[in-house]
């Protein structure tokens, strides 16, 4: 039985994780760390170094900067120096205009930026900027989070410094989860404590919808959009709109389009996908607004509860993850119990685990267009009392074990896929 401090905490966590962004969070995080550090130095940089790890340097180094027609870390870090403010977070580079772009174009010519990686560490979410300038020097340090400062310092003067204490407890957050307290929460909580969550709704429906207008990405969702792949090929219905919509927002938001979007667990992608295909079912079919509020809010949730042992970034691509949350929330707006909704769990868990995460960029739209794909085959299988059980693969009778199955698999299993990964994309860029 959740008490009321449960539901307060839950709330609080929802809102913790469910957040605003523009453009992919790994480079932009690194602009808000860059932002940081300028703003400690006091002026303008004469010398950028930003150390990373290797899957913050895996996923920014393909994806687009929005508002800059370019692509990758130099010119997130120059405009994270020029005009980034940290104040407004995964938004820093909210403020960016051409003539900042070719501001930072210049920076990036006169060589002041350096970017390597940091050895030796464990954490897979590490940014180190260390900004210099008229003999001053100043550092930042974000790390297990996209937004959290743990280090800050101005020459010899340490202003913060929260390494040691992050180390100790470098949880997603402390509040234990379970599919069945996701579920309870957001089945039984007050309608009216849960009406936020249709912030997810008009951002990344709206990201959407703008996608179609413009030529993004691969342009995946405009083309699964055209009248003649939908009559043809799809055929005009929920499921093909569910797919346009979802990969029309990412086309957007990894070809780097100044549209926000609301991410979940500091990735947009992952709120893309937890949010839309319930949308979209939600509105073809008909249901209230409190079945799609209850529907999001299940999505959302799940995700942050599996990421809560999978960790913020991984080998494996965050799509799995997103969409096993939308299959949950389309299973509950098709009328779907408890038990029907552990079903599409493990339906998902048993098909598209192992898909790896190669870096943010504009083909991770075909890989959320499998997840949901697989999200609505998963439902409706569920539907029909049909699930994959537990004589098959990595899948246990108890639902909470299946998941911790796979994020086993994504945070430790798949280390190795990740480095080789990393190896191939360097190397690559060498050439």
């Amino acid at each position: 039985m959740l008490t009321k401090s449960d539901r307060k905490a839950i709330i609080s966590l929802i809102k913790q994780e469910v957040i605003p962004a523009i453009g992919c969070t790994e480079p932009i995080a690194v602009a808000l760390c860059v932002a940081k550090a300028t703003e400690v130095l006091g002026c303008r940089p004469q010398s950028i170094k930003a150390l990373l790890s290797s899957n913050i340097l895996k996923n920014a180094m393909g994806v687009g900067i929005p508002g800059t027609d370019m692509i990758g870390l130099p010119i997130a870090i120059a405009l994270g120096a020029l005009i980034g403010k940290s104040e407004y977070q995964l938004e820093v580079l909210k403020d960016c205009s051409p003539e900042a772009v070719e501001e930072g174009k210049k920076l990036i010519a006169e060589q002041v930026i350096q970017i390597a990686l940091k050895e030796n560490i464990e954490e897979k979410l590490y940014i180190e900027v260390i900004c210099k300038a008229n003999g001053n020097s100043a550092k930042a340090i974000i790390s297990g989070d996209h937004t959290r400062f743990v280090y800050i310092a101005k020459n010899n003067e340490v202003l913060l410094d929260e390494q040691i204490q992050f180390k100790s407890n470098n949880k997603v957050n402390d509040i234990q989860l379970s599919l069945r307290k996701v579920y309870d929460f957001a089945t039984t909580s007050p309608i009216e404590d849960l009406r936020f969550i249709l912030e997810t709704r008009d951002l990344n429906k709206s990201a959407a919808e703008r996608s179609f207008q413009g030529q993004y990405g691969h342009q995946l969702g405009k083309t699964l959009n055209s009248k003649k792949n939908e009559k043809l090929i799809l055929g005009d219905n929920t499921f093909s709109h569910i797919l346009s919509y979802t990969s029309a927002a990412c086309d957007a938001r990894m070809a780097g389009a100044m549209i926000p979007v609301m991410s979940n667990s500091g990735s947009g992608n992952q709120g893309i996908t937890a949010t839309l295909p319930v949308v979209i079912y939600a509105e073809d079919c008909g249901k209230t607004e409190e079945e799609l509020i209850r529907a999001l809010i299940l999505s959302h949730l799940t995700v942050i509860y599996i990421k809560q042992s999978l960790g913020r970034l991984s080998a494996l691509c965050g799509c799995v993850v997103a969409a096993t949350g939308s299959s949950c929330g389309i299973t509950y707006l098709m009328g779907g119990t408890y038990e029907q909704i552990t079903y599409s769990v493990k339906n998902m868990i048993a098909n598209i685990t192992g898909m790896i995460c190669d870096g943010a960029k504009p083909s991770c739209a075909l890989k959320l267009t499998s997840g949901v794909s697989t999200a609505v085959l998963s439902s409706i299988l569920a539907m029909e009392n049909k699930y994959v059980t537990s004589v098959e693969g990595i899948i246990d009778d108890d639902v909470d074990q299946s998941i911790r199955n796979l994020t086993r698999i994504g945070s430790q299993g798949m280390d190795s896929t990740d480095k080789l990964v990393l190896d191939i994309m360097t190397h690559k860029q060498c050439r």
